[in-house]
């Protein structure tokens, strides 16, 4: 068993008959997914799932987790997903994926928001790594990249991987990847991204998570919120 699956099987045994649970995007919560499914034919768990993107709904289906669309949600018991980066105070980065706003706003609506993550993801700080990923609004794109410029962002939009074509995200916005100077607080980034015009969703959960669940040498460390 590798740390994806320990890590996703760890957080699929906490969860409880008549949860409704939020499915991430990406091969760690896909393996969620996997182990949750599996508790459901075997167990009986019953749980209702909602997903972050078209990728995560036809996992859960083919798997034959019950779904809910979120127009049907007034709330939910935990959201489940990976990170790209995790700093020391648990604030993340995503949208590698480009599912943000979906995400976003699962993880805001649960009761919980459990980030399953292996020892690469901890960083010292947000944008270490990777790139910020702002998604903007397609005729503002310009704009927003003058006004992340303004504030210290070297922005570019992100293309497909064949370098063929400009990336769209599910919810039919163009993304910024968007590197910032090392002086930048990310709690400080995160309202001022909020506050630029035309950026529909960005990568930084703030004040977000409430549990991260690493997996390293065959065991599962808890960091609680």
């Amino acid at each position: 068993m590798n740390d994806k699956e320990l890590v996703a099987q760890h957080a699929a045994r906490k969860i409880e008959n008549g949860m409704i649970v939020g499915l991430g995007t990406g091969s760690t919560a896909n393996c969620f997914i996997e182990a949750l499914a599996r508790r459901h034919h075997q167990e009986g768990l019953k749980v209702q799932t909602v997903s972050s993107s078209v990728v995560s709904a036809i996992k859960a289906r083919e798997l034959g987790l019950p779904l809910l669309a979120v127009e049907q949600l007034t709330g939910l018991d935990v959201y489940v997903d990976g990170a790209d980066e995790v700093a020391p105070d648990m604030t993340l980065l995503k949208g590698r994926g480009f599912d943000l706003v979906r995400e976003k706003l699962l993880a805001g609506a649960s009761r919980e928001f459990w980030v399953l993550i292996d020892p690469g993801k901890r960083v010292g700080r947000i944008g270490e790594r990777y790139a910020i990923p702002v998604e903007v609004i397609p005729f503002a794109w310009q704009l927003v990249k003058e006004s992340l410029a303004a504030i210290g962002g070297k922005a570019e939009l992100r293309q497909t991987a064949n370098k063929d074509g400009l990336v769209v995200t599910s919810h039919g916005s163009l993304v910024l990847d968007t590197a910032f100077a090392e002086a930048f607080d990310s709690h400080t980034l995160d309202t001022v991204l909020n506050g630029i015009p035309g950026v529909v969703e960005h990568g930084i959960f703030s004040h977000l998570a409430s549990a991260v669940f690493c997996a390293k040498a065959g065991r599962v460390e808890e960091q609680i919120a």
